[in-house]
C-alpha cells in the first residue's frame, strides 16, 4: 500500500512539475545558438531594422523546386535565418515559392519576373546520371504597408564554382534581408548633395547608382557657383547634407570652392570622390590616343589630408577585356582582347566595404600614395600584384597595345615591367583632420574658421569611371554590366557599400564581417559512393532492429526461464 502511495505522489510531482515547466515558458523565451560560428546569432543592428515593426512584414522567397545540392542548402539558411528574424518579431511572416510551378504559363512569369528586375540563374541539376538545366531566381520580395523591396539572394562572384557562390551568398544572407527590412521600416534620414559645377559627370551616366541610392537616402544636386558671391551662405546650405559626392570632375576647383568643401569636412561632413588624375586626348594627324595628366587644383587638398593621386597610370595583368570588330562592316566580328588599362580590383580585405563583393573594374585609374599624419587611411581597393606604372604623357596605340597584351599573356608578364606591385586605387580616411587652410591666408571670411575637424570620414577613388554607368540607346544600364561583354562587375556594390558605411551610424553595415563555414558534400564523391550509402541507410536500421529483437526475445525468455 505504502509502495502506491509513494508512486502515486511521484506522479503528481511530475505533472506539476511540467504544468509549472509550461506555465514559465510562456513568460520565458529564450533560444540557443550552439553553432562555432554563431549564425543563427543576430546582431543588434539587425534586430533594430525590424524593431520598430508592429504591422506584418511579407516576405515571398522564390527558393522552391528542382535545385541542386548547393541552392537546398541555400534555400535551408534562409529559411533558418528568417526564423530567428521571426522570433525577434512575430509579425515576421515568409513563405516559399516556385514561380514555375506553372508550366503552362511559364513564360509569362518569366516576362513578369524580368519586369520586376528578378534575374534568373541558370543551374545544373544532376539526376540518376543526366545532367539538365534549370532557372532558379535566389529573390525574395518584401512587403510593409504600401513598400515592396526587392532582396538579393545569390551573390556573384568572377571565376567561383557553385558551391563557392552559395557559401558567399549564405555569409551574406543576414546584411541583405536587414538592408531590405531597413528601406521597409525605417524612413530616411540622411542626405547627399552630388556636386555639379565643375564638369562632373552628366546625370545620365550617374543615373542608375544615385536612383538606387535614393531607396535610403534624400538626393539632390548642389552647385558651387555662389561660392564666390556668397561663401558663408553656400557652406550653411552644404552642412545641411550629411555626404557630398564628387563624380569625375573635370574642370578645376578655385581656392574658395576648395576652402567651403574643407570647413565641410571640419564640420564632421563626409565626402566621397572620384577623381581622374589624367585624361586622354585624340592627335588629330595621327588619330592615336594620348594621356596627359589632369590638375584640379586638389593636389594641396588631399595632400594635407594625407594622400596624393599621382599623374599616372596603371596597367594590371588582371583586367577587364575590351570587344573590338574586325572584318567589313556588314561581315564584322567582335572579339575581346585583353585589355590593362582597365584593372579588376577585388580586394582581401576584411573591411566591411569590400567583403565578398565582386571585381570592381576601372578605367585609365591613377595610382594612389598614402603619406603619413593622423589619420587612419585603410586601403580598400588595389590592383593586382602583377601591375605596372605609366608616366604621362604616353601613346595609348589599340594596334600596338593589344599584341602586345596577348603576348604577354601568352607567354607571361615582363619581370622587369610588371614590378609595381599591389598600387592603392580607393583609399578610406577616418578621424580628426586638419585644415587645408591652418596657418594659411583664407580666400574668403566665414563667421567660424575651424582648423581641426570633428571625427568624420572621406573616401577618395583614382578614377571617375567607376560610378559611370553605360547607356543603350539613350537609356541608362545598370552600373556595373558592361554591354559589350555582357559582364556584371561589383561597382555599384562597392559604391553602395561605401556610401553606406560613410554614412552609417546603426552599424549595420559591419554585418558583412560576418564569417560562416559551410561543409558541402564532393559531387564526385557522392556520385560514385551513391549506392554503399543507399545500401547502408536501408540495411543499418533494419540490422539494428534486428538485433534488438533477437536480444529482447533472448533475455525475456532467459527471464522466464528462471
Amino acid at each position: 500500500m505504502g509502495g502506491s502511495r509513494k508512486h502515486i505522489v511521484q506522479l503528481f510531482t511530475l505533472v506539476a512539475a511540467i504544468v509549472l515547466l509550461n506555465v514559465i515558458s510562456g513568460y520565458v523565451y529564450k533560444r540557443f545558438d550552439l553553432t562555432q560560428d554563431k549564425r543563427y546569432t543576430l546582431s543588434e543592428a539587425a534586430k533594430e531594422t525590424i524593431a520598430e515593426a508592429n504591422s506584418p512584414i511579407v516576405i515571398d522567397i522564390f527558393l522552391k523546386g528542382n535545385f541542386p545540392p548547393e541552392f537546398r542548402r541555400l534555400q535551408q539558411e534562409t529559411e533558418q535565418l528568417l526564423e530567428e528574424f521571426k522570433a525577434y518579431n512575430p509579425n515576421i511572416i515568409y513563405r516559399f515559392i516556385n514561380p514555375l510551378e506553372n508550366e503552362e504559363d511559364r513564360e509569362n512569369i518569366q516576362e513578369q519576373m524580368r519586369n520586376f528586375g528578378l534575374t534568373a540563374a541558370q543551374v545544373e541539376v544532376q539526376k540518376n546520371g543526366k545532367i539538365s538545366t534549370e532557372l532558379v531566381y535566389p529573390w525574395a520580395l518584401a512587403y510593409y504597408n504600401d513598400k515592396t523591396v526587392k532582396i538579393p539572394l545569390l551573390k556573384n562572384q568572377l571565376g567561383s564554382t557553385t558551391e563557392e557562390r552559395v557559401n558567399n551568398s549564405i555569409q551574406n544572407l543576414e546584411y541583405a534581408f536587414a538592408d531590405g527590412f531597413s528601406k521597409l521600416t525605417q524612413p530616411k534620414r540622411r542626405k547627399v548633395a552630388v556636386l555639379k559645377g565643375n564638369g562632373q559627370l552628366d546625370d545620365r551616366y550617374v543615373a542608375d547608382f544615385f536612383s538606387t541610392l535614393r531607396d535610403y537616402y534624400f538626393i539632390a544636386p548642389y552647385t558651387l557657383d555662389s561660392a564666390a558671391v556668397s561663401p558663408q551662405r553656400t557652406l550653411d546650405q552644404l552642412k545641411e547634407f550629411d555626404l557630398i559626392v564628387s563624380a569625375g570632375p573635370t574642370q578645376s576647383f578655385s581656392e574658395t570652392e576648395k576652402y567651403i568643401l574643407d570647413q565641410y569636412t571640419m564640420n564632421g561632413g563626409a565626402m566621397l570622390w572620384l577623381v581622374d588624375a589624367t585624361e586622354n586626348r585624340i592627335d588629330t594627324v595621327s588619330g592615336n590616343t594620348f594621356s596627359f595628366g589632369k590638375d584640379l587644383n586638389l593636389n594641396d587638398f588631399f595632400f594635407k589630408y594625407g594622400l596624393r593621386v599621382n599623374p599616372n597610370l596603371v596597367k594590371d595583368i588582371y583586367a577587364a577585356p575590351i570587344v573590338l570588330a574586325s572584318g567589313q562592316e556588314r561581315e564584322s566580328q567582335y572579339n575581346r582582347y585583353p585589355w590593362f588599362f582597365n584593372p579588376l580590383s577585388s580586394s582581401a580585405n576584411n573591411h566591411p566595404v569590400v567583403t565578398n563583393i565582386e571585381a570592381v573594374k576601372f578605367e585609365y585609374a591613377s595610382a594612389i600614395d598614402t603619406l603619413p599624419n593622423g589619420i587612419d587611411k585603410t586601403v580598400l581597393l588595389s590592383s593586382s600584384p602583377i601591375s605596372q606604372l605609366i608616366g604621362l604623357p604616353a601613346e595609348i596605340n589599340i594596334d600596338k597595345e593589344i599584341p602586345e597584351n596577348l603576348k604577354v599573356i601568352n607567354e607571361g608578364p615582363d619581370p622587369g615591367k610588371f614590378t609595381a606591385g599591389e598600387v592603392p586605387l580607393a583609399v578610406l580616411l577616418e578621424g580628426e583632420f586638419t585644415s587645408v587652410y591652418n596657418n594659411r591666408v583664407k580666400p574668403v571670411k566665414l563667421v567660424e574658421d575651424k582648423s581641426t575637424s570633428a571625427p568624420t570620414r572621406m573616401v577618395v577613388i583614382s578614377d571617375g569611371d567607376v560610378i559611370r554607368n553605360q547607356l543603350d540607346r539613350g537609356r541608362p544600364l545598370e552600373l556595373g554590366f558592361d554591354k559589350w561583354t555582357q559582364s556584371f562587375y561589383g561597382n555599384k556594390e562597392f559604391l553602395l557599400n561605401t556610401v553606406n558605411f560613410l554614412l552609417d551610424d546603426s552599424g549595420l553595415i559591419n554585418i558583412r564581417t560576418k564569417e560562416i563555414a559551410v561543409a558541402f558534400l564532393d559531387p564526385q564523391k557522392t556520385s560514385d559512393e551513391r549506392s554503399k550509402w543507399q545500401i547502408l541507410n536501408l540495411l543499418l536500421p533494419l540490422g539494428l532492429l534486428a538485433v534488438f529483437g533477437i536480444s529482447f526475445q533472448y533475455l525475456r525468455k532467459r527471464k522466464y526461464q528462471q
